[in-house]
């Protein structure tokens, strides 16, 4: 299992629209995608603005490859994307413990 950590600043006052896109977005879109598992979304509370999207994978390949390169992910981007103020800092987790 590969853990994705999207880190997300949206603009001033959006929150409850991306809160909605983002929502959506996961339940038809990224729900579809081969090799995933599940997904949460946290606020930030000292910033309002800042949002961590945790997505567990099957496998590194089954983000990378399957879902960034197939055609789920312009679907997720033209959902979510609008919101965002600038590219999301994404990494990959591997669990050891």
């Amino acid at each position: 299992m590969i853990l994705e950590i999207a880190e997300i600043q949206i603009p001033p006052g959006q929150q409850a629209a991306f809160e909605a896109a983002i929502a959506h977005g996961i339940k038809t879109v990224i729900a579809q995608a081969q090799g995933f598992m599940s997904a949460r979304v946290q606020h930030g509370l000292e910033s309002p603005e800042r949002y961590i999207l945790q997505i567990e994978w099957a496998s590194l390949e089954d983000h990378t490859v399957h879902f960034r390169g197939g055609p789920l992910f312009p679907a997720w981007r033209a959902i979510v994307g609008p919101f965002f103020a600038q590219p999301p800092r994404v990494e990959h987790f591997e669990r050891i413990i």
